[in-house]
């Protein structure tokens, strides 16, 4: 499974760790995120997240 980059504050979504805190269990793809879920970190949206090559 990919990471992701939030282009307005670094912050990366890692699927294996998952965002537990926000509701997101480990083993999360990030496609698989509901579109409301935003940045942990800076707040923006799942928008603003970029593939990390």
């Amino acid at each position: 499974m990919d990471k992701y980059e939030c282009t307005a504050c670094g912050y990366i979504y890692n699927p294996e760790v998952g965002d537990p805190d926000g509701g997101i269990a480990p083993g999360t793809a990030f496609g698989d995120i509901p579109d409301d879920w935003v940045c942990p970190q800076c707040g923006v949206g799942k928008e603003f997240f970029e593939k990390m090559g």
